[in-house]
């Protein structure tokens, strides 16, 4: 009979800004920088590029790795924030501010201050996402058993003492 592998589901988290005050063109240039790009990469490119919107897209990547930690968290997986990509992100249009500027002969041009919505999305990359998987069930054949037992009650004993600041104990 063969073994059924399940594929572990790939960690990732979503964020939205929605109704910036900036044009959907003007974001699309920035958007544009990080799509693909690891999240540590992707911050820096925001941080130092010199576009009024970078510092909403920055926020809203920020809060999209949040999201991925607190997912990964409530789901009990760990997660390796370095081994965050930024899959998806893409600015759409949101609803437009129509304006009435005075004009000459008591007339009144009409302009609109445009918003949008920027959608930013991170995930795992695959090789990581195996790594994990890979190191959860050698966890979990060792500690199978009794000695896995003991072994996992030193582990917590020698996480306690080094949080104390006791040396371990030799055997």
């Amino acid at each position: 009979m063969a073994e059924a592998t399940t594929a572990a589901p790939q960690l990732g988290g979503t964020a939205k800004l929605r109704y910036a005050r900036v044009s959907p063109q003007k974001a699309r240039l920035v958007v544009d920088l990080i799509r693909g790009k690891r999240a540590e990469d992707a911050l820096q490119t925001l941080r130092f590029t010199k576009k009024r919107v970078a510092k909403d897209v920055e926020k809203t990547l920020r809060s999209a790795i949040a999201n991925a930690e607190r997912k990964a968290e409530d789901a009990g997986e760990t997660l390796d924030v370095d081994e965050l990509y930024v899959t998806t992100c893409y600015v759409n249009e949101g609803p437009r501010w129509k304006r009435m500027r005075p004009a000459p002969m008591g007339r009144g041009f009409r302009y609109q201050k445009r918003t949008s919505h920027i959608i930013v999305e991170v995930a795992e990359h695959h090789r990581a996402v195996s790594q994990r998987v890979e190191a959860a069930a050698t966890e979990a054949r060792e500690s199978k058993g009794v000695k896995g037992a003991v072994r996992k009650a030193r582990k917590a004993l020698d996480q306690q003492r080094n949080k104390q600041g006791q040396p371990k104990k030799k055997k």
